[in-house]
């Protein structure tokens, strides 16, 4: 068998550096974690299940940013530069991580938990807001125990090439799992989603200081560089 790749460019095909998937300088702040959640409603189970998730977090030794949505317009509605868009990808930029939980509604995840992935972009310039970075998902929903929502946030989670943990949680009958203040009762369910955001620190932590070599592809290299190779050739012109 030919071991001659002739359809690829031997000057952009690289072999892993382990350097730069292990890097000496690590960061030492504490990991940040954005949390999103898809309800406006006043007693809202996936917000209680984002807040005791940051609490967990901060338990952890993580810095924790949760976005309301309540003012987010719809996608292209309204320009990039609404106060509640530049907020949330302020936040997009700041995260290491995130959290994304949804209700399941008509089963799938919410229109309000979409509508806040659908304003953060694949890129803002040279700068990448979910490449690379850690993910982790949840859902809430009113009857048995379902997956519907967290495996679309997967599927979208892999589409802003962030790196989807593992573990996840989906919490059945939500409104019995959480008391009058607001608090999640202990149950195998909280016990989960315990579960989850340990794994979210450890793959943040560990994934932070090389999520640019990670998402850095040979196909995305090659573009490049016919792109430089094309403006060099105009110049000369």
């Amino acid at each position: 068998m030919s071991r001659e790749l002739p359809n690829v460019d031997p000057e952009l095909f690289e072999k892993t550096d382990l350097n730069l998937l292990l890097p000496t300088q690590r960061s030492t702040h504490a990991p940040r974690i954005l949390l999103l959640y898809g309800s406006v409603r006043e007693r809202s189970y996936s917000r209680l299940l984002t807040e005791e998730a940051a609490r967990l977090l901060r338990a952890l030794g993580a810095e924790t940013r949760i976005f309301d949505p309540r003012g987010l317009p719809l996608p292209d509605s309204e320009p990039d530069d609404h106060p509640k868009v530049a907020e949330l990808r302020e936040l997009g930029q700041w995260a290491e991580g995130m959290v994304w939980t949804s209700p399941e509604r008509h089963g799938a995840m919410t229109g309000i938990m979409k509508a806040q992935i659908d304003w953060i972009p694949l890129a803002m310039g040279s700068v990448r807001p979910t490449q690379g970075k850690a993910l982790a998902v949840m859902e809430v929903s009113g009857g048995s125990q379902s997956f519907n929502a967290v495996n679309q946030l997967r599927v979208l989670g892999r589409w802003m090439r962030m790196i989807t943990i593992p573990n996840q949680s989906s919490v059945a009958k939500a409104f019995l799992e959480f008391d009058e203040a607001g608090r999640m009762k202990p149950s195998p369910y909280y016990e989960r989603v315990v579960d989850v955001m340990e794994e979210l620190v450890k793959f943040t932590l560990l994934t932070r200081d090389c999520a640019d070599y990670l998402v850095d592809r040979y196909s995305e290299r090659r573009e490049s560089a016919e792109a430089l190779s094309k403006r060099v050739n105009l110049r000369s012109i």
